[in-house]
């Protein structure tokens, strides 16, 4: 049995190589479209997706998402901090193996059908329950609202990467009745149905062992951190593949 301290980046890193080697991906890298839309677990996503059509060059992660959680002392882009909102690149459209640059999920949303992918961050994850939510603040839902008619209208496939240190002990569902509330205030939750994949996912889906939250925290870069317990057939394998992501470094707006 191994233990595993996890970072979130080294977590973003893992949960997009899951990703990349999701059958249903790779389908439809080939013969449909796949939507990748922006969000800071997504550029991990998108990287290695790109690296396998040879399309890497030319994308960076840099001012890849539309909202983004900072801490409070952060200055914002009024103050020339973070990326202003021109300099947003898109989602990563690719369709048929080739990424169509600079088009967003809005642009191709309804031109999807059954075999296609939609695969969309979330900000909430119930483990317990298997729900996961995305935070609205845009009065028309922004593009979970544009994901979800397609998903829900075409049967278009929706893979939700979500880190665990999304975590909630929580029912989404009546989480989110109170958030949306008339006479609530502030950011709205609309709880979403799609495939799921956490770190814990990850390990099984690429070595077969099973993993286990056993602690979390951590100081000095290891904030947000989670211990996993890895045990069961292919703990080797998981233990490699832990280790070659373990040092992958913080998120950095200025890459």
């Amino acid at each position: 049995m191994g233990q595993f301290v996890v970072t979130p980046a080294a977590g973003k890193r893992l949960i997009a190589r899951a990703v990349a080697a999701h059958p249903a991906v790779l389908e439809a890298m080939r013969s449909g479209t796949v939507v990748i839309v922006a969000g800071t677990t997504n550029g991990y996503v998108a990287e290695e997706l790109l690296e396998l059509i040879g399309q890497r060059d030319g994308f960076s992660r840099h001012r890849f998402f539309r909202g983004i959680t900072l801490p409070p002392w952060m200055k914002t882009s009024e103050t020339g901090r973070l990326p202003d909102e021109r300099d947003f690149p898109g989602d990563v459209v690719i369709t048929r193996g080739e990424w169509m640059k600079g088009m967003t999920l809005f642009d191709v949303v309804d031109d999807l059908s059954e075999g296609d992918l939609i695969i969309k961050g979330a900000n909430a994850i119930d483990l317990q329950r298997r729900q996961a939510a995305v935070l609205i603040g845009h009065p028309r839902g922004g593009t979970i609202v544009a994901a979800l008619q397609a998903a829900v209208g075409r049967r278009v496939g929706l893979i939700l990467p979500v880190g665990l240190e999304k975590r909630l002990d929580a029912d989404l569902m009546d989480l989110s009745r109170r958030l949306n509330a008339q006479g609530s205030r502030g950011l709205r939750l609309l709880p979403v149905p799609g495939e799921i994949i956490t770190e814990v996912d990850a390990i099984r889906m690429l070595t077969g062992a099973e993993a286990e939250i056993m602690a979390a925290g951590g100081v000095c870069g290891a904030e947000g951190s989670v211990w996993l317990h890895v045990h069961g057939e292919g703990e080797e394998a998981a233990s490699e593949l832990i280790r070659s992501i373990a040092s992958e470094p913080a998120f950095d707006l200025c890459l």
